[in-house]
């Protein structure tokens, strides 16, 4: 496999996946090495692989792409309930309607670009929404959500004689369970091999065409190639990882519900995208990986935590210190994340991968890495 790969990017990709594996082991200095974030962290990594192969490949801003997580979560679900626990066949089912969803949806949107694709996508997006939260509920349960029972059908199970649990059962990879560490290891395999498709795609002449409609569509069209067939394919592509992301947020945790489909679902891959870098390879990965340990650590943040914090000051002071924190912590941790996402886009609009270019080049005056690769136009 890496031997088709060029030089620079077989290291690029065997330094990947030994910082992912060693996941465990570099994150819990940080706070971060439980099994449940390391998965946030692979899950939500492809979801953002997956979304800049379309808009930093192809400059389509997408507002719709939680759809396709959330169908990828309620397909994987009910294929849990119906055949089996196993996740295979879970995985495969939601990739492969995904598919099928974001052609019939890329078919329309991308009749139109610009600002008018991304509120069509949008709109379709709040339309999947509501029909997951109240038009569908037979099918997605409401508000509720998709929930595992003990008297699920699960007929491929019943008819290869799988040992029936006590409680619910749990997923699993051919009988090894997808709980704790074992979930994590599974996750991360499947990012190192989505990061390792997405350079083959980025590196190919398909990824070279999908640049070209980025940089100046016009000319392509001038010249008689069909650009929309070129950025179909990267949109079907783009929620084919969007689908795999919401399975495995089913195979870690059984449940499906229409929170991830909201708007504001589609709109933090957005953030991780940016925030790491548009058009990078590395980028969405870290912008991923950024924005979920920031959620998981001022998320959890309260009055007692931050009395903690600011006690060495004054009574006065430490009171309206805590007050102002508080707005940044807790529920409203979304307020840092905001602080953080305006400093980078004043100073470093490339995102991070920009950020660590620009202090490569001060320090050892080295070119940028295979992982800084951009678009054009992606700063």
């Amino acid at each position: 496999m890496m031997n088709t790969l060029a030089k620079q990017d077989r290291w690029l990709l065997l330094g990947f996946a030994l910082v992912v594996l060693a996941g465990p082991l570099l994150l819990k200095p940080f706070g971060a090495g439980y099994p449940d974030l390391l998965q946030k962290f692979c899950i939500f990594g492809i979801f953002a692989i997956g979304y800049n192969i379309l808009f930093g490949l192809t400059g389509y801003l997408s507002f719709g792409h939680a759809a396709f997580l959330g169908l990828g979560s309620y397909t994987a679900v009910w294929s849990f309930k119906l055949l089996t626990m196993n996740v295979v066949p879970a995985i495969i089912f939601a990739v492969a309607l995904t598919a099928l969803f974001a052609w019939m949806i890329g078919y329309v949107s991308l009749r139109r670009s610009g600002i008018y694709f991304s509120i069509l996508t949008l709109a379709f997006a709040q339309m999947a929404y509501n029909l997951a939260y109240s038009v569908l509920t037979p099918l997605t349960n409401g508000e509720t959500g998709l929930q595992l029972v003990k008297d699920d059908a699960r007929a491929w199970d019943r008819y290869f004689g799988v040992p029936v649990a006590d409680g619910l059962p749990s997923t699993n990879f051919f009988g090894h369970s997808m709980v704790g560490y074992s979930g994590f290891y599974f996750c991360a395999v499947l990012l190192i091999v989505s990061f390792y498709i997405s350079i083959r795609i980025t590196r190919s002449p398909f990824g070279l065409m999908l640049k070209a409609v980025k940089s100046n569509q016009n000319r392509l069209k001038y010249t008689g190639i069909n650009t929309r067939s070129y950025a179909l394919t990267a949109f079907v592509i783009s929620g084919c990882y969007a689908g795999l992301a919401g399975a495995l947020l089913a195979v870690t945790d059984p449940l499906a519900g229409p929170d991830r489909m909201h708007w504001s679902a589609s709109g933090e891959v957005v953030l991780m995208t940016i925030l790491g870098g548009v058009g990078t390879l590395l980028g969405p990965v870290m912008g991923a990986g950024v924005i979920k340990y920031l959620e998981n650590i001022f998320s959890s943040f309260n009055e007692q935590i931050l009395q903690s914090v600011f006690g060495f000051l004054p009574d006065s002071i430490e009171h309206v210190v805590i007050k102002i924190a508080s707005l940044f912590v807790g529920e409203g941790w979304e307020l840092t994340l905001g602080v953080l996402f305006l400093v980078l886009i004043i100073f470093v609009p490339g995102g991070l991968m920009q950020g660590i270019q620009s202090l490569q080049r001060r320090l050892f005056g080295a070119p940028a890495h295979a992982g800084a690769d951009a678009t054009p136009g992606a700063h």
